[in-house]
Order: structure tokens, then C-alpha cells, then sequence
């Protein structure tokens, strides 16, 4: 899969390489220093590049944003048409002092990034902290990600990046959800800088067995 990185902070370069690993084909963009961006890409393999925001966009199947949510504006000027394209969004829209979401219940960033751009939101990864993406699992170890959306196609996507990530995608439901998503993404990042950014949580399935009131995981 040829994916576009919008954004190559903590977050943006560690799913690069995750998925760089797993043998998708990574365009990094977006940083105020060319030249580092080069020299991260070179770091990362042979499956990943650089290239302008333009080009992330024009020459992926999937693209996934990564910046902080002021730079969104930004972004979509450099972006072109987004229109029915793929689109992650890892971002928690906070506001500009980054002291809580500029959003609550009754609106998302992912709903505003599909409203402004008429793509496929899928909102997802913005429910762990970047340290636990570059932090490969132990053996037995499981980890969830839920992920939020309408379209299916998009859905099907992210459920594979997800895995390629290492973690058990878990489908929460359409993007209204990333109502309730991106709150629980601020709870994971607060519980972060309360404990340890290597945090991440496993989402259990029970089933009751019989008539004998037990429940069992599925």
C-alpha cells in the first residue's frame, strides 16, 4: 500500500516506520526543515521518501494526518483536493495553548476534517501516545485500537494498518463516534503524563456461557 504521512513528528515517523516494516511504501511530508525531512526518510529504509504535502496526497492510497490540529489550514492549502480520498487522522483537535479539546460531544476534529475536505475519515491512533507505536509488543502482549468511520472501504484500511501496527483493531462505530473517541484520547494522554507514555489498553469481549451465568472471553 503506498501511504502519505502528513507530518513527521513523534507520531508521523513512528507509524512510518512500523509500516515501512510491514512493506507499505511510506512518502513522509510535512516539516519545517527539508532537509531533515530527507535524512529521516533515508533512516527509515528503502520503502520510504520524502516529498511536499502535494506529493502525499497525489501518490498514496491512504494518507494519514499527523500534525497538530492548528496546522490543519496550513496543510489543506498545501494539500490540493481531498475529495473521496482516504484519510487517517491521528490528531486530537486541541486548542491553540493545547489545555483541552476544541471540540467536546457535540463535534469532532475528524467530523470538521471530513466536512472541509469531503474525504473518507477514518479516525484512529490518536489513543496512544506515539512512544507505544515505536514500542514493539512483548510476546502474548495485546493491544486495541479502536477506530471510527463511515465509509467501508476507508474502514477496511485502517483495520489493516492497525494490524500492521501490532495492535487489534476494534471497530467503534461510525465517525459521529470520534465524538466520544478523541475524549478518551485526551484520558489515555493524560493517564500518559500521570504514568508512562508506554501505556495502551485491551479492549475484552464476554460472552455468557450457557445458562450458567459465567461469562467467558470470546
Amino acid at each position: 500500500m503506498n501511504i502519505g504521512i502528513i507530518g513527521a513528528g513523534a507520531m508521523g515517523s513512528a507509524l512510518g516506520k512500523v509500516w515501512a516494516n510491514a512493506g507499505h511504501h511510506i512518502l513522509l511530508s510535512y516539516s519545517r526543515d527539508a532537509s531533515r525531512l530527507v535524512m529521516l526518510a533515508n533512516s527509515m529504509g528503502s520503502h520510504v521518501s520524502a516529498g511536499t504535502v502535494a506529493d502525499a496526497v497525489e501518490q498514496s492510497d491512504v494518507i494519514l494526518f499527523a500534525v497538530p490540529w492548528h496546522r490543519v489550514p496550513d496543510v489543506l492549502e498545501q494539500a490540493g483536493s481531498l475529495q473521496g480520498r482516504i484519510v487517517l487522522s491521528c490528531m486530537l483537535p486541541m486548542t491553540a495553548d493545547d489545555s483541552e479539546l476544541a471540540f467536546g460531544f457535540n463535534w469532532s476534529g475528524a467530523e470538521e476534517l471530513a466536512k472541509q475536505t469531503g474525504a473518507r475519515v477514518v479516525a484512529t491512533f490518536n489513543t496512544v501516545w506515539s512512544n507505544m507505536i515505536a514500542h514493539p509488543p512483548r510476546e502474548n502482549e495485546q493491544r486495541s485500537m479502536f477506530y471510527v468511520g463511515d465509509d467501508a472501504d476507508a474502514k477496511r484500511a485502517a483495520d489493516r494498518l492497525i494490524g500492521d501496527a501490532k495492535f487489534d483493531p476494534i471497530d467503534a462505530g461510525a465517525l459521529i463516534d470520534a465524538r466520544l473517541l478523541e475524549p478518551f484520547g485526551l484520558l489515555m494522554g493524560k493517564l500518559g503524563f500521570t504514568y508512562t507514555p508506554l501505556v495502551a489498553y485491551h479492549f475484552l469481549q464476554f460472552r455468557q456461557r450457557g445458562g450458567t451465568g459465567l461469562l467467558t472471553p470470546r
